[in-house]
């Protein structure tokens, strides 16, 4: 006589053991929920705003010479973008507009609340957040 647990439930269901397949294919619709949602929270982002926040970005990240002070902390053109990209990606969706990221993401420590700040190669310093509202006049001047 079969034990309980190993007697089919239905035709097409059977109990699978603790190690079996119906646990992995939980972790897996698991993995891919959680997928979903990141997609989800980039995806309630207005196209346009993306792009704006996308040429920050881009600007921050492609200064020669330039150098992002965070903490007191002197950080390379790249690292700075790193650092602002984790930040806006761990906010996700709830930044909607460039200027929220420049407001929540890319103008103060979120530790200190020290403001960040870029030496540019002529050694002239600046608050990014003073910078980055240029950066926004600049690409709205050249995609109205």
């Amino acid at each position: 006589m079969q034990s309980p647990d190993s007697l089919p439930l239905c035709r097409s269901h059977r109990r699978i053991g603790r190690n079996g397949k119906q646990a992995g294919s939980r972790r897996f619709l698991l993995c891919g929920l959680i997928f979903l949602v990141s997609i989800v929270s980039v995806a309630a982002r207005d196209a346009r705003e993306q792009q704006r926040i996308d040429y920050l970005m881009q600007s921050i990240g492609s200064l020669k010479g330039a150098v992002f002070i965070r903490n007191g902390t002197e950080y390379d053109a790249q690292a700075a973008r790193a650092h602002l990209q984790t930040k806006l990606d761990y906010v996700g969706g709830r930044v909607k507009t460039a200027e929220q990221f420049v407001q929540y993401c890319a103008s103060q420590s979120s530790v200190s609340h020290q403001p960040y700040k870029i030496r540019f190669a002529d050694g002239k310093v600046v608050e990014t957040s003073v910078y980055f509202a240029e950066k926004l006049k600049e690409f709205d001047v050249k995609n109205h």
